[in-house]
């Protein structure tokens, strides 16, 4: 009888490609001083890619100082809050490392979010400046009021464009949608006027490991979204982790910044991770095929971290054919599991290599990551192995104290340098995550004897579609607001493009009636779109457990086996 492997033994440490360390000797080296000493290095090298408009590396160190010294003259300083609300734009970068040079805490928001999902975050994180677009600007200074943000800046998609697309910009922007009329407010300043104004000198911020660098907001079965603290040390130690993993990194390597930089996955895996390296990062705002397609085939982009949904698009798209994605060495997929045919087709056309890794918010994110290197195994399916300097393991569901046995389930449990510090105001919750320094994911997960892991089953109810997260109870709230509504509960459901998409069961008030279209347009202007349910269903109740607790697993069995009785579907 064999043995069971338990993760003291490190099972997975036998796969690790040639050179990359049990352990990572980290160094003490903040995300700002990682850019400086890239702009040392590479002062002419390309940095940020946008559209054809290059910034080197020493521009954008140049530019990071000077908008930190206009921080600094607003106020802000360490332990300050500053909320960045931006797509992947060259602003972003500069405003991301400038907060942190000065020692603020920024709050990355998602500029698909609705009024009242910006409000929580803003007053949640008590952000007292904010950065953001034009296009954004006149919604954010009427939201200003209700929040403690003082200063506002924005930039503009134009702001950043080589000739001739700055001149076309000019004349078009306003009429495609992609520039707009921002009203005198104020303390209300433009990006571009600032950074071509004077600057004062900066004072250096002390710096620790320590202390606290993002307020990254997630999803939650509460309903609100909680501020995942994450430290300089965190955030560090995690781009120091990547780098580890793949060693003999080509300094000549093009970064795709596809994922966005508003989501930890993007500002790991792509924008940290490419200062650090001191490679060229291709900037891709609107992540869609045509977009990624037309990126990769003009720059040459040769490592990409994507979404599953990213993958499909390109491939079912109608000029996959006309487009050569050879350049493509390697290829990062997480957020959700990425169908095998998908692997096969999309390395049959590049003769990249994709691996597939796992993460958490509250992990900064990257904990597994299948073994990169030629000749190295990969497991298709599984998330992979741990990463230097991470130990997981598997327990009982309702005893933590419990290992479960090799191949069997349970929930999976993280702790390494990557964990964040806790959640922002809600030690109970903090309390309920970690403990003894083991992060508790919520999911369940198989461990075989090599130490791959796989991810089998969500002990929450998380959706993932399209790479981002959703959360039915975040759903089911909007739809209990509706006076009509008895009843309302949302489940994942597959969708061809996105993974998953949400469907909602609702029941109504005796003698109330709504049709599918009303109850699906009833989401606008209270959450972002990308969460809307794709389809809805009318039902006279909903299956409950003896304490009144709706069985969503019966309603996902239901629908493998049976017709919806009344749906409709709108695509979004």
């Amino acid at each position: 009888m064999t043995k069971p492997v338990t993760f003291q033994e490190k099972p997975w440490l036998q796969h690790y490609q040639k050179g990359v360390p049990e352990e990572v000797p980290f160094r003490d080296i903040s995300l700002p001083d990682m850019l400086k000493q890239s702009a040392t290095r590479f002062p002419d090298k390309m940095a940020l890619n946008f559209q054809g408009y290059e910034t080197t590396f020493g521009q954008l160190m140049e530019m990071v100082d000077h908008f930190a010294s206009h921080l600094q003259r607003f106020g802000i300083g360490k332990g300050d809050t500053v909320a960045i609300l931006l797509p992947n734009v060259i602003p972003c970068v500069v405003a991301y490392y400038a907060s942190l040079k000065l020692g603020a805490i920024v709050v990355m928001n998602n500029p698909l979010y609705s009024d009242r999902e910006l409000l929580h975050q803003f007053n949640d994180s008590e952000a007292t400046l904010l950065i953001t677009l034009d296009l954004l600007t006149n919604r954010m200074v009427d939201l200003r009021p209700r929040t403690k943000i003082r200063q506002i800046i924005y930039t503009s998609i134009g702001d950043y464009l080589p000739f001739p697309k700055s001149l076309l910009f000019r004349l078009f922007a306003k009429k495609k949608g992609l520039k707009a009329e921002v009203s005198p407010a104020e303390d209300l300043y433009p990006w571009k006027e600032l950074l071509s104004g004077g600057s004062s000198p900066l004072l250096k911020a002390d710096i620790h490991f320590d202390d606290i660098a993002q307020y990254q907001y997630t999803g939650g079965t509460t309903g609100t979204s909680k501020g995942v603290i994450l430290t300089h040390g965190n955030l560090s130690k995690q781009v120091q982790q990547l780098a580890a993993w793949f060693p003999g990194w080509d300094e000549n390597n093009v970064m795709l910044g596809a994922l966005p930089f508003f989501h930890v996955f993007g500002l790991t895996t792509s924008m940290n991770l490419a200062i650090y390296f001191g490679v060229g990062n291709v900037l891709v705002p609107k992540p869609q095929p045509a977009q990624l397609l037309q990126a990769i085939k003009k720059y040459k982009v040769t490592f990409a971290p994507l979404v599953p949904t990213m993958f499909i698009g390109m491939l079912q798209h109608p000029n996959i054919d006309k487009v050569n994605l050879t350049s493509i060495r390697g290829c990062f997929s997480g957020s959700a599991p990425l169908p095998v045919e998908v692997i096969r087709e999309f390395e049959s056309r590049t003769g990249a290599i994709i691996v597939e890794g796992y993460g958490l918010t509250e992990t900064s994110p990257v904990t597994h990551i299948n073994p990169f290197g030629e000749g190295s195994k990969r497991k298709v399916g599984s998330i992979g192995v741990p990463i230097s300097g991470t130990l997981c393991k598997v327990v009982d569901i309702t005893d933590r104290s419990i290992e479960m046995p090799t191949g069997e389930p349970g929930e999976l449990l993280i702790k390494g340098p990557q964990v964040m510090k806790g959640y922002l105001k809600r030690p109970d919750e903090t309390a309920n995550t970690l403990s003894e320094g083991w992060v508790q994911t919520g999911d369940i997960a198989i461990m075989d004897e090599e130490g791959y892991f796989q991810i089998v089953d969500r002990k929450k109810d998380m959706i993932i579609s399209g790479g981002y997260n959703i959360y039915p109870r975040d759903i089911e709230e909007i739809y209990f607001e509706h006076p009509d509504i008895q009843e309302a509960a949302a489940v994942g459901i597959p969708h061809e493009k996105r993974g998953e998409a949400v469907k909602v069961f609702i029941v109504m008030k005796e003698g109330t009636s709504a049709t599918e279209e009303e109850m699906i347009l009833f989401c606008k202007d209270k959450i972002a779109k990308y969460k809307w349910p794709t389809e809805i269903e009318f039902r006279e109740e909903l299956p409950k457990s003896n304490v009144g607790k709706v069985l969503k697993k019966i309603l996902k069995e239901e629908l493998l086996h049976e017709p919806p009785s009344c749906s409709a579907s709108i695509a979004n």
